[in-house]
């Protein structure tokens, strides 16, 4: 009798185990198509089988473009796209019963900008706000000059760099999201070059409580 519950317990566990390692690819499998206009089902339940296969997960997308999955977790997907844009997404705990989706979606066109969503596992949209309080300003990504710097120059770099453009990445291995700032990108390189000096590193935040906080 005991060795019988034994089994039992350990298929319950192996099947909780495997339930779980499958919810990032049956959530994406089942994203909306109306949230993936890029990607069919067909092309997105494809990336898992290819991938799955050790193969090149690669396919031909709805505007007749190449898009890859580059990397699948238990909790982490991300796709390269297209050549100009790339998207990820997480899973994450808001508590022990329950995980929320953070998607981020990212545009090089050449500087890179990204936009970050929220959803329930079955895909309606959260307030972004309650799960990610307080985006990253310009300030928290430039320095102020010390006494010795090129003040002129620094202002007149500071003055170009007036449109606050952001990467960010979902960590596929903890449940960190970087912020790298990429206004540089755009601006003319002389002023790029004139503020870079005075750049901070990108802005780090982490899951915890149900939300991102910065470190």
């Amino acid at each position: 009798m005991i060795r019988k519950m034994s089994i039992l317990l350990f298929w319950i566990f192996a099947g909780v185990v495997a339930s779980q390692a499958q919810e990032a690819k049956t959530c994406f499998v089942n994203m909306p198509d109306s949230l993936s206009p890029l990607l069919s089902s067909v092309n997105r339940a494809d990336f898992i089988d290819f991938l799955e296969s050790k193969m090149k997960a690669e396919v031909t997308n709805n505007f007749g473009g190449k898009s890859e999955m580059t990397e699948l977790t238990a909790d982490y997907i991300r796709v390269k796209m297209s050549k100009q844009s790339s998207w990820q997404m997480k899973l994450l705990f808001v508590n022990d019963s329950t995980k929320v989706i953070c998607t981020v979606s990212t545009v090089c066109a050449p500087a890179c900008d990204s936009h970050i969503n929220f959803y329930t596992t079955d895909w309606k949209e959260l307030a972004s706000s309650s799960y990610l309080p307080a985006l990253p300003v310009i300030n928290d990504f430039i320095a102020e000059a010390p006494d010795t710097a090129d003040v002129y120059g620094y202002q007149e770099a500071c003055l170009q760099a007036d449109m606050l453009l952001m990467k960010a990445d979902l960590s596929a291995k903890d449940s960190r999201l970087t912020f790298t700032f990429t206004t540089p990108d755009y601006m003319e390189k002389e002023a790029a070059e004139k503020l870079k000096p005075f750049l901070r590193r990108p802005m780090a935040y982490v899951w915890k409580e149900g939300r991102f906080v910065a470190l």
